[in-house]
Formats: C-alpha cells, structure tokens, sequence
C-alpha cells in the first residue's frame, strides 16, 4: 500500500501536549493518527463524542443572576473584608 503526506495545522501548545500523551502511551503522532482514521472508517463516523456541552440548570442560573446583577447594580452587596462576606455566607448556611 502506497503512502501519501497530510499536512495539517495545530495549536503548538495543543500539538506538544499531545506529543508528551502519545509518547507517554509509547505512540507518535503519525500511529495515533492513523489509529484514529482506521476506527472512523471502522465506524464510519468520528470515533468519539461530539456534542455541545450544555449548560447544567445551575449553571444557567448562575448566569442569569449575572446578567440581572448587570442590570442591577444597585442591588448587589458589597463587603469591606472577605471576613464579613464569609459571616454572611455562614448565616445562609
């Protein structure tokens, strides 16, 4: 079987990180690469998940909150040490 070149483009840092990973797992770039070629056509589809991350309901809250402190400035609490705001939190607690 006849090879050919890819040639393809990568964050530096993201490509050392993966290096250090597949060096570590005894791999080089091009094994990996190709290991994950064969799975997709294997597959025949991406041979991991892909999804959206979506937000937890508490996480939405939380940017909700946000959004309306934004708004509302006047409405938010202010401390003069992370001593008094940790008293405050205790108290909800």
């Amino acid at each position: 079987m006849a090879n050919t070149n890819v040639t393809m483009r990568m964050d530096e840092n993201l490509k050392f990180q993966l290096q250090e990973l597949m060096s570590d797992l005894g791999l080089d770039l091009t094994t990996f690469f190709t290991m994950a070629a064969k799975q997709a056509i294997r597959e025949q589809g991406i041979p991991f998940h892909v999804a959206r991350e979506i937000p937890k309901k508490e996480t939405i809250e939380a940017f909700q909150e946000v959004e309306e402190m934004k708004k509302h400035p006047e409405n938010i609490n202010a401390y003069s040490s992370f001593a008094e705001l940790l008293g405050e939190v205790e108290q909800d607690v």
